[in-house]
């Protein structure tokens, strides 16, 4: 499928062993997956980012081993999101970020993912406002950022309204958890920055289920890819710049979940 403009399609993280001899070529060294993998995609969502921050030479190596126009998103490290939950992390965040913007003009959006939280946490959106507004303050403004969340009752006008204040993009999810999106869609404006963020994350806990292996599709995404697609072309007929990731819980192997999106696009292009 030729490029599609102002959409960068990849997957979440490419350091899955179980690829090698499916998408990887056989005997591939762990160390050469990243340059194998940017032969087929041209972004990537880096999932290590959120279980601790690289180091400098661990970016500069992924810088390297990338070809010129290749972007990596990230997610923030947990210590941020789950841990401290946005309070007393402006070292955590410096040492994130410092790492980050050597990877210059490779840098994409980065993602704070945020965990469902109970009521025992926040009581109502208001509570997470109040603690997120600040925080989003803090952030420098010369980076791209995507935010996550797993409450779907709290994507309402007021909290929409403060991530488009701030630019931030609201991440569209496909998760057991959350409202569909075509429904969110048909009920509000849900781009409050000037890109959109697309992630498609599955049922981690019904998928590992049935696998505990990633080197195949075992989930027929097909008919909510058809739901999917229209919402994309919309968004990029807004004139909206998109970036697009599938996780391997998503089906089974993220990079055929991507493979079904072209299949899609392609088939119903109008």
């Amino acid at each position: 499928m030729d490029p599609i403009p102002n959409l960068r399609l990849g997957t979440s993280s490419w350091s899955s062993e179980d690829w090698l001899g499916v998408f990887y070529p056989p005997n591939t060294l762990p160390a050469n997956f990243l340059a194998e993998y940017a032969k087929h995609f041209d972004t990537v969502e880096v999932d290590a980012t959120f279980y601790r921050p690289p180091s400098m030479a661990m970016v500069k190596n992924w810088r390297e081993r990338t070809p010129p126009g290749f972007l990596f998103a990230a997610k923030f490290p947990q210590v941020i999101t789950h841990e401290k939950v946005m309070q007393d992390c402006r070292d955590d965040m410096r040492t994130f970020l410092s790492a980050m913007e050597l990877l210059g003009d490779k840098l994409g959006p980065l993602l704070l993912q945020f965990p469902y939280f109970n009521k025992q946490a926040f009581a109502s959106w208001e509570g997470f406002a109040s603690l997120l507004d600040p925080f989003l303050d803090q952030l420098p403004r010369d980076y791209r950022y995507a935010l996550e969340i797993r409450n779907k009752y709290w994507i309402n006008r007021p909290f929409l309204d403060l991530l488009r204040k701030k630019n931030v993009a609201l991440a569209l999810i496909a998760h057991p958890w959350m409202t569909p999106v075509t429904e969110l869609m048909s009920k509000q404006d849900v781009v409050t920055a000037d890109f959109t963020y697309l992630r498609w994350l599955g049922d981690r806990k019904g998928i590992e289920e049935k696998t505990k292996h990633w080197d195949r599709v075992i989930i027929d995404r097909e008919e909510e890819m058809e739901i999917w697609i229209p919402v994309v072309r919309q968004l990029l007929r807004r004139g909206i710049r998109l970036f697009g990731y599938f996780n391997n819980h998503y089906a089974g192997y993220a990079p055929g979940s991507v493979d079904l999106f072209r299949k899609v696009w392609d088939r119903t292009k109008s």
